[in-house]
């Protein structure tokens, strides 16, 4: 689980309790007031020994304090996503309680009921952004047109940092079939994951909704734009709960997996995109664990060939360090010795603790050959 930004604030919501009346002048509402005169009573009524603790307390204020008022009301006292909790990998049941202005007008900071806090950027402050600007099509599932050999080799993307959440799409396992790469002698350009219909699907991170239609094959379709430019596709949807150019926050559920589309039984079909171009999700994402791998994604051109998996590349740059790191000890332990005047191979060899033959392996020489003053050989 990623859960960013969070630390104890127990006692600035002892503070906190102690100036609730703030809060009924700031809302200008009777009906606060006489919630305020409820939790007196209440508070008098209660054995001195049944003290109830700060997590209990803030949740009876927020339920005493909103009972009375309608929901427009509720929403103009404290914004509506404040009482949502940010969902993460480990389901819940922390409640999202109240949101404060920080020096940065586009940034709020919530608080929870298990006294922690979390900063979130304003959506419509993040919708401005070019990345949601430039390019964007409701309906093209590649609005980019990029050719391949004009992308850069390498991008750093920031995936998740003090502003941005992650939570797993699906937790479980990817079918044996339906890896990312080549299928059946066509490109399959994501992960399905199997599952019953009707699970609830989660968004990867926060970012605005590109796509939500049926698209063909993809059945049921909802792409979402990231931030960082990356784009997330959720295929096959039994149902979708969100519409194009809604913003929406790791987590939150975006639809229903299903069998919708050219499908021969219910999966997510879950892909990550750059620029266009689709690469192994596994890459990001441990389906398996849920956990995501990294902060700061490295993503190279060559991920973009559908020979290119997580799995198989791993494994070759796992090797190809080791490779590197031989092949430098290699280089450190090597010694070399110039050619003098009077010098022969058996001395040069006797002198650097060798052999001729080892000598003349690694130069490519025979012990016949004649040496040269100033010549450069390899005697480790």
């Amino acid at each position: 689980m990623i859960l960013l930004g969070k630390m104890k604030i127990l006692d600035f919501w002892v503070a906190a309790l102690l100036l609730l009346p703030v809060y009924s002048f700031a809302a200008g509402d009777s009906r606060i007031n006489r919630s305020e005169e409820a939790v007196s009573s209440e508070t008098t009524e209660r054995p001195e020994s049944d003290t109830l603790s700060v997590k209990e307390t803030i949740r009876s204020v927020k339920e005493l304090v909103t009972a009375s008022m309608s929901k427009s009301e509720m929403e103009r006292f404290m914004p509506r996503y404040a009482f949502s909790p940010v969902k993460s990998l480990i389901p819940s049941d922390v409640d999202a309680i109240d949101t404060l202005d920080t020096v940065n007008e586009h940034i709020k900071v919530i608080l929870y009921s298990d006294n922690s806090w979390q900063y979130m950027k304003d959506p419509d402050y993040m919708m401005k952004s070019d990345v949601f600007k430039e390019n964007w099509d409701a309906s093209s599932l590649d609005p980019y047109k990029v050719k391949y050999d004009s992308l850069p080799l390498t991008w750093s993307l920031w995936v998740v940092d003090s502003l941005g959440q992650y939570h797993c799409p699906y937790i479980g396992d990817i079918h044996p079939r339906g890896k990312f790469g080549i299928r059946r002698g066509r490109r399959h350009q994501g992960v399905d994951l199997p599952l019953q219909t009707g699970t609830p699907i989660y968004a990867a991170f926060d970012g605005e909704v590109r796509i939500s239609k049926y698209m063909g094959g993809y059945g049921n379709l909802v792409v979402i734009r990231h931030p960082n430019g990356i784009e997330t596709f959720y295929g096959h949807l039994s149902k979708r709960n969100v519409e194009s150019g809604d913003w929406v926050r790791a987590g939150d559920e975006i639809g229903l997996g299903g069998s919708t589309g050219r499908s021969t039984g219910a999966h997510l079909h879950f892909e990550t995109r750059y620029n266009g171009f689709a690469f192994d999700p596994q890459w990001l994402i441990d389906f398996k664990s849920g956990d995501l791998r990294h902060r700061l994604f490295v993503l190279k051109r060559k991920y973009f060939s559908p020979y290119s998996n997580y799995e198989q590349d791993f494994e070759d740059e796992f090797r190809n360090e080791e490779d590197d790191r031989r092949e430098e000890a290699e280089r450190a332990a090597m010694r070399f010795h110039i050619v003098k005047s009077g010098d022969t191979l058996g001395r040069i060899a006797i002198n650097n603790g060798t052999t001729v033959g080892a000598i003349c392996r690694l130069n490519g020489i025979s012990s016949t050959t004649v040496l040269k003053i100033g010549r450069r050989l390899r005697v480790r």
